[in-house]
């Protein structure tokens, strides 16, 4: 390991106020660390962030997360989020609009793991070959320990467990998509597993879904930025970090930031730095000093995206459930696998539905507005609703790369890559889960513990 010397105290910055940003500047601020924390857009939260649309305060994607995302819950205690005013909190299910066309799988309030049993045996519109197979998946994954001795990939994985069409239609590719963002075709099947694991696998709680009722930025970037203020940080946003200099004094590296704002040019000095933008940011950053000192490059990534479709109708407009899950059938024009109803999260919102398109660059092909006309007309159909054909306005929203492509034994760079005092943070490290943001979380509490050892 390269040699670092105690950072108690010293000047740090952290280049990015995504989460994995936000969270390695909470953790040095908490631990006594002058942080700089430097953003290039005007909006903290990186690819979780708020938007202006329509006078309204939206996100830039829809999320849900599980009570498994430990490290995210944690340090949002940490910053004294008050939980229940923050999310909506369910139990695992996977709800259509329809029996005919989908199912109606819901976990109760039991221990665990008394509340998947329950659930199933309760379960609606799945046959008993359906049954049987999700319990021999459950029951064999457990005996595996959720561990694969070589990877491959979801499909394969399923199909070996003798998983029956209908099951795999309703309940695992949409996990699959859900979680990974990633065709299961082409997704990690040990992933995958990692995230069934914490979740299905853990106690009740873990399972939980948890859908929050604020936007993402208030959510946690903004109450990060609040606390690492008060700790006597520093939180720049419209900063852009062009280059970076490597600067050895008394045996150690210290770091000359080039910043940009507007049309203003300043280097600062740090004594280190976690770099916790994109791959690709990180990468472009890193270029020269990783191929003049030899340290670990970073790998390149293929990119999945996320679109999320907006969709304004009267107030008087609601659903059943909070959200439900959408069959996804592209030959028939239907691209949503999942809706919100974003009225049932916060009252000011009424009326207003979120579909969201996982792994959505096919769907992205057909131009906003065919894709927008295309998932009203969707729901009007699974709903029996025509109305919902009309909406009042809508917006198309896409993150092109939102999450990296998580394949089969695809290797992810650790924190550190050998440059001294020098770190990376982001969803896109070494971790056992795929591009969510309790991997961006874990990755950055991991770089900024790396930075004070």
């Amino acid at each position: 390991m390269v040699k670092t010397k105690s950072l108690a105290g010293k000047r740090i910055a952290v280049i990015g106020a995504g989460w994995a940003g936000c969270a390695a500047a909470v953790e040095l601020s908490s631990r006594g660390a002058q942080v700089s924390l430097l953003e290039a857009a005007r909006t903290l939260g990186g690819r979780a962030r708020k938007v202006a649309v329509k006078q309204h305060t939206l996100d830039n994607g829809q999320h849900i997360l599980l009570g498994a995302y430990s490290a995210t819950l944690a340090l949002m205690h940490k910053l004294g989020i008050q939980m229940d005013q923050a999310f909506l909190r369910l139990p695992l299910q996977m709800v259509y609009p329809s029996i005919d066309e989908g199912m109606e799988f819901i976990a109760p309030k039991l221990p665990a793991p008394l509340h998947l049993l329950v659930a199933l045996l309760r379960a609606k519109g799945l046959s008993r070959p359906d049954k049987m197979a999700l319990a021999r998946f459950s029951s064999t994954a457990r005996w595996m320990d959720w561990q694969l001795n070589q990877d491959c990939s979801v499909s394969e994985l399923l199909e070996r467990f003798d998983q029956t069409p209908r099951l795999c239609q309703l309940m695992w590719v949409p996990l699959c998509i859900a979680a990974l963002n990633t065709p299961p075709e082409r997704a990690s099947a040990q992933v995958f597993l990692n995230v069934l694991r914490d979740s299905l696998g853990a106690r009740r709680t873990a399972s939980d879904m948890l859908i929050p009722r604020q936007d993402l930025s208030a959510l946690f970037p903004e109450q990060a930025q609040q606390f690492i203020q008060r700790a006597g940080g520093i939180v720049k946003s419209g900063i852009s970090v062009k280059r970076l200099i490597p600067d050895r004094q008394n045996g150690f590296n210290t770091w000359h930031l080039e910043c940009h704002v507007d049309d203003a040019i300043s280097t600062q000095e740090f004594d280190a730095i976690i770099i916790a933008t994109g791959a690709e940011q990180a990468s472009r950053l890193l270029n020269d000093m990783v191929a003049a000192q030899k340290a670990a490059p970073l790998p390149s990534f293929e990119y999945e995206s996320i679109t999320t479709c907006y969709l304004q109708y009267p107030p008087s407009v609601h659903l059943r459930r909070p959200f439900f899950a959408l069959r996804d059938q592209p030959e028939q024009g239907h691209w949503g696998q999942f809706v919100f109803d974003r009225g049932q999260l916060n009252p000011d919102q009424a009326g207003l539905l979120a579909v969201v398109v996982s792994a959505s660059h096919q769907a992205t092909d057909l131009g906003n507005e065919a894709l927008a006309k295309a998932l009203a007309l969707q729901l009007a159909a699974m709903f029996e609703m025509p109305e919902l054909a009309q909406p009042v306005w809508q917006q198309i929203i896409s993150e092109k790369r939102a999450t990296f492509s998580c394949t089969p034994s695809l290797q992810r760079p650790d924190n550190q890559l050998g440059l001294e005092n020098c770190f990376i943070a982001g969803d896109y490290t070494r971790c056992d889960y795929p591009a969510t943001l309790e991997a961006a979380i874990r990755s950055g509490i991991a770089a900024a513990t790396l930075c004070l050892s």
